[in-house]
């Protein structure tokens, strides 16, 4: 009874002051004799405001500060289109664009005067050379690379169940397939990067028992060799040992608590003619599945390079996958992902040339991955040159991404891309699983509206013709009056002809080097 009016009396209100300041003033004296950082040590208790402003920046900058289109890496407008169409809400948008339509951003699709309503309700497409046995019909949409580790065990259930409910496919990404790939049965592309994950040896080289057990299992559709990613090209990566759980060394074939090294570089190959060599060996392994190649462009002559081989040796990918240095799904070096690496649109054009220009397009195909979040994005992809899309980012805002840029440090606050079980805890896959088929499926449909509009059959009638961009204020053109696109076997008649001479003088088929000469 004393310890109460103690602190009822009167001048109780002295001891609650003493209770909230004394902490603040212990932590003063702390600041002011600790020698780590300077403010804190000029400005005790005050400079600690600057890092609290420092961790809510990113929020009041996305919820406060910026306009609907300022955003980065998507902005506010891209977002909610994903978040209404995985919710199954409205879509549309009121009282015209909120665009520049006279800004050099600015692109737009020719509709035709008679739209097409007889089109198909849908497509999909076959991916398989005639050196394929078992091919595979595709969706246009499907999920981009992402391993588990670098997204949580729901969230890699939640994709993989809603892949299965809207027959499309989730790509492994190359940290290996888990347990969780496999929970509901949705088709898989087995992604194989430098590291081997879960077709390795001990010392990480290639172990082909290993690959031929997991690459025949039913589930995995396809198989994608990983040479570069649109984040981070031609840089390997290191899971620290820490990281490396029961879970993830279970999956990716290594050893509990010690490091993981991913090379920049593949050891099963140096040259074209053995890259190939290797995919053919991992197209017999799997019992004739397709088998293609990811990468991201960079040097021109490499993509010649390789089809100068596949010409020489006979050999053929069954499709390649362009991923544009705008992806990325994860953490990178801010140098690589700011400086290094073709965008989409410029290495989407380039791997089409190549293809069509040495006559090999008809049985090799394209996909393209970085930054596609709507029917709008795949209609020019397919402009381009793509015959299917990927996305990685757009599916995560589907389960629920805030993108509150917080992939590499665990602390993800939706439970997408942590391995902490408490945050995980709020991803629930069932739902989830809903949101990522419906945000798939709206997204096509919106392809198919496109399409509709345009006049056409099909989204592989659209051609660069049909797409404009401005240059500036006053001046807009066709994208094939701005790029060059190659017609069929070009690169074989007349390459001297084309902007790609020298890159294509350049190119060996026994070598990544550029040649400095050539007879």
């Amino acid at each position: 009874m004393l310890s109460v009016l103690f602190w009822i009396a009167p001048w109780g209100w002295l001891k609650w002051g003493l209770v909230l300041t004394l902490p603040l003033f212990v932590i003063a004296i702390w600041d002011f004799f600790q020698r780590k950082h300077t403010l804190r040590r000029n400005y005790p208790l005050v400079a600690r405001i600057r890092w609290i402003m420092e961790d809510l920046r990113p929020f009041a900058r996305a919820y406060v500060v910026e306009g609907d289109l300022e955003g980065r890496p998507f902005n506010h407008d891209e977002r909610s289109l994903v978040y209404a169409r995985a919710k199954g809400q409205l879509d549309s948008h009121p009282f015209g664009t909120e665009l520049d339509v006279y800004s050099d951003e600015y692109e737009w699709l020719a509709h035709s005067i008679v739209p097409n309503e007889d089109a198909p309700p849908e497509w999909r497409v076959d991916v398989g050379s005639s050196q394929c046995s078992q091919p595979y019909s595709a969706s246009l949409f499907n999920i981009s690379a992402m391993s588990f580790g670098s997204l949580s065990a729901n969230a890699i259930m939640a994709l993989n169940k809603g892949a299965a409910a809207g027959n499309f496919y989730h790509d492994t990404g190359e940290g290996g397939l888990s347990r969780y790939h496999r929970s509901h049965g949705g088709d898989l592309v087995w992604e194989i990067g430098s590291g081997y994950f879960g077709c390795r040896n001990e010392d990480g080289t290639f172990n082909p028992d290993k690959f031929a057990e997991t690459a025949t299992d039913p589930q995995v559709k396809m198989v994608e060799i990983k040479l570069s990613q649109g984040a981070k090209p031609g840089h390997g990566g290191v899971l620290p040992g820490p990281k490396v759980t029961k879970e993830i060394a279970e999956t990716r074939g290594v050893p509990i608590g010690r490091d993981v090294i991913s090379p920049p570089a593949h050891s099963t190959f140096s040259t074209p003619v053995e890259l190939l060599e290797w995919a053919a060996q991992l197209r017999d392994l799997s019992g004739g599945k397709p088998v293609g190649i990811k990468l991201c462009v960079g040097k021109p002559h490499e993509v010649f390079a390789i089809c100068e081989a596949m010409l020489e040796t006979g050999i053929r990918l069954d499709y390649i996958v362009v991923d544009g240095a705008e992806g990325g799904t994860g953490a990178a070096p801010v140098e690589f992902s700011n400086r290094v690496g073709m965008p989409l649109r410029e290495g989407l054009i380039l791997v089409r040339n190549a293809l069509v220009g040495t006559g090999l397009k008809d049985e090799i195909k394209i996909a393209a991955a970085g930054k596609v979040h709507s029917g709008a994005g795949l209609a020019m992809n397919f402009g381009l040159g793509a015959d299917w899309c990927n996305a990685g980012r757009a599916f995560m805002f589907a389960l629920g991404c805030i993108q509150s840029m917080n992939c590499h440090t665990d602390r993800c606050p939706t439970g997408i891309a942590t391995q902490d079980a408490t945050r995980q805890r709020g991803l629930v896959v069932p739902t989830k699983a809903e949101r990522v088929t419906r945000f798939q499926r709206h997204t096509l449909h919106a392809l198919r509206e496109m399409v509709v509009a345009m006049g056409l059959d099909n989204p592989w009638q659209i051609e660069p013709c049909h797409i404009s961009e401005r240059q500036n204020s006053a001046r807009s053109d066709s994208i094939d009056n701005i790029y060059n696109f190659l017609r069929p076997g070009e690169l074989l008649e007349s390459p001297e002809g084309t902007q790609y001479a020298k890159a294509w003088a350049a190119a060996q088929f026994d070598s990544f080097g550029e040649a400095t000469c050539r007879q």
